[in-house]
């Protein structure tokens, strides 16, 4: 039997690496499979409620860094397949806690400056998520000043804005924030962005709340001014959505899985289960770039309901910002009013 001779290191033309913007999904790269599984510099504690999981990842210091490929600073994730449905009440009670999770990561003074930033492509409506969010934002820093005094003490000062991309504008979207940022010298800025993950389960069903900043397109293998109290000179809270997922890990994973089952069904000892058991990254590597030539990289897979479920989940972070960075908004008042 003829065998294709195996292609050196060296002559394939992509490396593939798994993208994700999750830290929960960087920890299990880094080879933690349960909560269980200690990584040095890496504490995490993991609560489970009726309608959703709480998981918080804390890199404690430069060796927890480099092995979650992170910054140093705290990642909390809310994971719940309802996320994607129309589930009202379940809803609320997500945005209660993204809200509380946004006050503590925060800490703002009572007379604190937000600025609330959307990144991504309004035109792409998986990369929309944070020009969504913008538009359903309390924005009141126009209004300081006039208000009564009765309501001035229920809302703190907020500024919105989306950017958009440099695609569109031409300018790099961390020039125009770190501009905005001198002029009105906000105490914080909370960034929004469309995320990528590495299973495609947690696609629209996973928000992470983040106090380290966001590199805008890092998830898509762009290359962006990193938005963080380094460069912008503020504290920057972020938060995201995944909404894509790579087609390569899709690949990846699938052909993982298909290895497993083959494992388990060929009988042990057999040159065909000797040859399934050695076969290494690399070989698998070419396989995958050969499958998706001239497409590798550049393809991403999002659901067909992406437009209804960004919609919702637009909703429910936006509402949550509000109820935080606004003392005197409820959620009663959320769900008298429509923002």
């Amino acid at each position: 039997m003829k065998t294709k001779k195996k292609r050196d290191k060296k002559d394939i033309p992509w490396k593939f690496s798994v993208r994700t913007d999750l830290a929960i999904e960087a920890r299990e790269l880094a080879g933690a499979k349960s909560e269980e599984d200690e990584i040095e510099g890496v504490e995490v504690i993991t609560k489970e409620q009726e309608n959703f999981s709480i998981t918080h990842v804390k890199i404690l210091n430069e060796k927890g860094s480099k092995a979650m490929g992170k910054p140093i600073g705290n990642y909390i994730t809310i994971e719940s397949e309802k996320l994607k449905e129309n589930d009202i009440l379940c809803h609320e009670e997500i945005m209660q806690t993204v809200s509380k999770y946004i006050s503590s990561l925060s800490r703002l003074k009572r007379k604190a400056t937000i600025l609330v930033v959307g990144l991504g492509n309004w035109n792409i409506t998986p990369d929309a998520l944070g020009p969504k969010v913008i538009s359903k934002i309390l924005v009141t820093r126009h209004l300081q000043g006039s208000l009564p005094d009765e309501i001035d003490d229920s809302v703190r000062s907020v500024a919105a804005i989306s950017p958009g991309v440099m695609g569109i504008t031409g300018i790099e979207t961390g020039e125009i924030i770190k501009g905005v940022v001198e002029k009105i010298k906000p105490d914080l800025v909370i960034a929004i962005d469309a995320l990528a993950a590495r299973r495609f389960s947690r696609i629209n069903a996973t928000i992470q709340m983040s106090d380290t900043g966001v590199a805008p397109g890092a998830g898509m293998g762009n290359k962006r001014m990193v938005l963080n109290e380094e460069t912008l000179g503020v504290p920057v809270l972020a938060i995201g959505v995944p909404t894509v997922v790579d087609a390569a890990t899709l690949v990846n994973d699938t052909m993982d899985r298909m290895l497993e089952e083959m494992i388990a069904q060929t009988q042990e000892g057999s040159e065909f289960y000797e040859m399934l058991k050695s076969m290494d990254t690399d070989e698998k590597y070419q396989l995958i770039v050969e499958i998706l030539n001239p497409y590798v990289g550049n393809m991403f897979v999002t659901p067909k309901e992406v437009d209804a479920v960004v919609d919702r989940l637009a909703n429910i972070i936006a509402n949550s910002i509000n109820i935080a960075v606004h003392p005197g908004i409820t959620m009663d008042d959320i769900n008298r009013y429509v923002f």
